[in-house]
């Protein structure tokens, strides 16, 4: 498997845990979630303590500041870190180097080293399609030489590298840097400015890919001071709140209380609004001293928001709609859809800030570094439409405001142009599938419906928590909140040629793959309670590739290319028991929610072909990988078995549901048979296995729970019984491992195993880690998948939309509502 306003009372109806600003409520915390190309979070639990990023971690800077009374405060986001290239990476400028993919011998990191038999290139390196020096083997090594005339004016240096997997760094022939795990975009380590010598260096790179995309690039910058006047005083943030479509900031800022909501509507039964690319951000005064004062807010989008790297030429332009006040910007380059990969941001299409005209809203453009003062100086004039890392800025005026809260909102909204590329043909988003509508039209509609849109995600956030907290308890409420817009945000919605929709992911952080079916697999709890139609559109792809006969196995396809690419496989090698059980399991549960087998008569004849193969290779599966491909090939895995014959199961009831008994009673039986040989094989006294007779080994069967889920009936109780016992034995502080080979865990599976455990209070021994997890962690990003039991750190992943199976409990409460 390599997201006018009632704040008093949004606060209570979300029924997240109400604490001090210093309580963490989320690893990192969503603002603008839409898609996996606008995507913009804090990494903070205050919202002025860091620069907004994307979810990989580039900078994508959202300034807020009010000036009450004429004393400016800030309380969104931080200036960005402004950095001067001493030795240009890849996203500034191509370099030459010499390299080789055979391992030399001798001092091959010393400047005198001969290097005669190496190659010569140019950046970038990696194996995506603009790279110059094609990187396809397991190593690479990297020379590079450059110049240094002095290093007195070096503020602080930095190496900036970005590489996948593993890296070891040296400068003049002195190891500087080593990591383990694939970089989040370019990272900055320190240095001491003493290394650089003046004249010659010599800065070398050994960089391992472990498996998928392969990337390997250094350079050096200078930390420059911050820009922004240090008497710049900030908000006393006093709470932040996360609800389900919602993140809520409370400010006390002198004499007024300020309240920030952002507001990314999400309605998965509303699939209009649900592609419609706007958030809005809601901004609510009032005096807190009984007194009226004087109050202005400034918003500041960084263009960085249209770029893939800071580097892109940007053109903005400001005008105006009969109800709105417009900033918009994009790249002068415009490449649409011609980037595609793990690491990449969108750099095509526009960014967009719009104010209702009523509003009376002042708006200009300025540099980055100019934004601030600009503001605290009163100056709103344009000083330039192009060139790169603009800020569009919006100046709202609030007015003398009393006692009386004024609320007053901006929306952040992006046209893609065209959003993903299906067999070659370029799809429009789905709010756009007939060519004719505009974003000034869907900027407008948010405008008209924003009081409706407004009420209809207090009241959803209201249920969903409700529903989670009768399902699994307050922590797993809260668990669910966190997942929500995470895992929407990592899907685009479009239409197919053939007119089916398509609700497909992006592989965030494990591969750039689009439309994974064993990253489909655990986001789907999510989808088949609040639209199972959406889980049609992660399945409609792969049936097609297949049927269309362009995906020539008798077993489904892993995935269908690299984001936004969705061609075709571009995944190494297929995972054929994964992803047929995957695609099976995953049918007869949308069949289950929708309470009809019409979605699988449709494709019958596949899932016949696909369950013969579950059959005859899915009890005891030959070596290979399954959806947990980061710990490597398995044979005889015990946990991949339980998913064959749960979806031999599942094709049996889908048979029974079709009126086909005959076909039901037959592979009905065949999924019983095998449960019986699966507990004898994998049996071990108290526990079962990881693979078939291999005593001392166990692992999580987290495949099991669609048994359960989906009313199979096919393994007898005490499995679970005895299953949930031994891995409540086995947890550590952060959760229970994901095997017996290693401590890192996945918390999605981790859910899964719980749903199925016997009792709540066993289900809460299984998730409570999770929540100490997601609280606790040190590394702060969009939520990962994949971390360490020992200590919370992240593992790998980020950002996907696998969370959507924390849902699962729900999804199981759900189904068995009115039994």
């Amino acid at each position: 498997m390599k997201k006018t306003l009632l704040f008093g009372c949004l606060a209570l109806l979300s029924g997240f845990r109400f604490a001090s600003a210093q309580e963490r409520k989320a690893p990192s915390y969503p603002l603008i979630t839409h898609n996996t190309y606008f995507s913009v979070w804090s990494n903070t639990d205050k919202l002025a303590e860091s620069t907004t990023t994307h979810w990989t971690g580039a900078a994508q800077s959202l300034i807020g500041i009010i000036n009450v009374d004429g004393t400016d405060y800030r309380f969104l986001g931080k200036e960005p870190e402004q950095y001067k290239t001493i030795l240009p990476a890849s996203d500034e400028k191509d370099y030459s180097v010499k390299y080789t993919f055979t391992e030399p011998a001798g001092d091959w990191t010393s400047a005198s080293y001969p290097a005669t038999d190496w190659k010569e290139g140019t950046s970038p390196i990696g194996d995506n399609r603009g790279d110059k020096i094609k990187w396809r083997t397991k190593d690479i090594w990297v020379r590079r030489t450059f110049t240094i005339s002095q290093t007195d004016d070096i503020n602080k240096l930095l190496l900036k590298a970005s590489w996948d997997d593993n890296i070891e760094v040296t400068l003049n022939g002195e190891s500087i840097f080593t990591r383990v795990g694939v970089s989040k975009g370019f990272e900055m380590s320190p240095l001491d400015k003493s290394k650089l010598k003046i004249g010659e260096n010599i800065i070398t790179m050994h960089v391992v890919n472990t498996g998928g995309g392969s990337r390997a690039d250094i350079g050096l910058v200078d930390k420059e001071k911050p820009a922004i006047a240090k008497d710049l005083e900030v908000a006393d943030q006093k709470n932040v709140s996360i609800n389900a479509t919602q993140t809520i900031y409370t400010f006390k800022v002198g004499k007024v209380d300020l309240d920030v909501t952002f507001t990314s509507p999400l309605l998965l039964n509303d699939l209009a609004l649900l592609s419609r690319p706007v958030t809005y951000i809601t901004y609510k005064v009032k005096a807190n001293d009984g007194k009226t004062h004087a109050v202005k807010v400034l918003f500041s989008a960084s263009t960085n928001l249209a770029v893939n790297q800071p580097k892109q030429a940007v053109t903005a332009t400001k005008y105006s709609t009969a109800a709105l006040s417009i900033l918009k910007a994009g790249t002068d380059e415009q490449p649409i859809l011609q980037k595609a990969g793990d690491d990449v941001r969108i750099d095509w299409g526009y960014m967009y800030v719009a104010t209702p005209k009523s509003a009376t809203a002042t708006q200009f453009v300025t540099t980055e570094n100019e934004a601030v003062m600009a503001f605290r100086q009163g100056q709103t004039t344009t000083t330039g439409m192009k060139g790169t890392q603009l800020a569009l800025n919006t100046v709202i005026p609030f007015g003398k405001v009393g006692a009386s809260p004024v609320s007053k909102f901006v929306e952040v909204g992006y046209d893609d142009i065209y959003s993903m590329q299906y067999f070659t043909t370029n799809l429009r988003p789905w709010w756009n599938n007939s060519g004719k509508e505009t974003i000034e039209g869907q900027l407008t509609k948010a405008l008209t419906d924003y009081p409706t849109v407004l009420e209809r995600c207090a009241a959803f956030n209201k249920t969903m928590y409700a529903d989670a907290v009768k399902a699994g308890g307050k922590t797993y409420a809260d668990l669910c909140v966190l997942a929500y817009r995470q895992s929407i945000a990592a899907h685009i919605l479009v239409k197919s040629p053939q007119g089916e929709i398509l609700w497909l992911s992006k592989e965030n952080f494990s591969g750039g793959f689009a439309n994974t079916v064993d990253v489909t697999y655990p986001s789907a709890p999510l989808y088949l309670i609040y639209n199972p139609k959406l889980l049609q559109g992660m399945l409609n792809g792969i049936f097609y590739f297949s049927e269309s006969g362009k995906f020539k196995h008798d077993f489904a396809a892993h995935d269908l290319g690299s984001y936004p690419h969705a061609n075709g496989q571009t995944y190494g090698e297929g995972m054929p028991v994964e992803e047929s059980g995957n695609m099976t399991i995953l049918t007869a549960a949308i069949c289950k929610a929708q309470g009809s087998p019409a979605y699988a008569k449709l494709h019958w004849k596949t899932l016949s072909t696909w369950v013969n193969y579950l059959t005859t290779e899915g009890f005891d599966p030959a070596n290979q990988l399954c959806t947990d491909d980061f710990a490597g090939h398995l044979a005889r895995n015990a946990n991949l078995s339980v998913k064959a014959i749960v979806g031999i199961g599942c094709y049996a009831q889908l048979a029974e549901a079709l009126g086909d008994k005959a076909t039901a009673d037959k592979y009905r039986a065949i999924a019983k048979d095998m449960v019986g040989r699966w507990q004898k094989l994998a049996g071990d006294k108290d526990h079962f296995t990881l693979t078939f007779e291999n005593p001392g080994s166990w692992s999580q069967k987290y495949n099991l729970v669609w048994d359960k889920v989906l009313d199979l009936n096919l393994f007898p109780q005490s499995v679970y019984d005895t299953e949930t016992k031994w891995y409540i034995s086995k947890q550590n502080e952060f959760g229970l491992p994901l095997d017996s080979r290693k401590t890192y865990t996945k918390s999605d599976w981790i859910m899964w195993t719980a749903t199925f455990a016997p009792t709540q209070k066993e289900f809460e021994k299984l998730t409570d880690p999770i929540y100490k997890y997601a609280l606790e962690t040190p590394t702060r990003v969009p939520l990962s998948d994949w971390h360490e039991t020992t200590n919370g750190k992240q593992t790998g992943f980020q950002a996907r939309s696998v969370v959507g199976g924390y849902f699962m409990k729900l999804l199981d409460y759900k189904m068995h509502l009115a039994k």
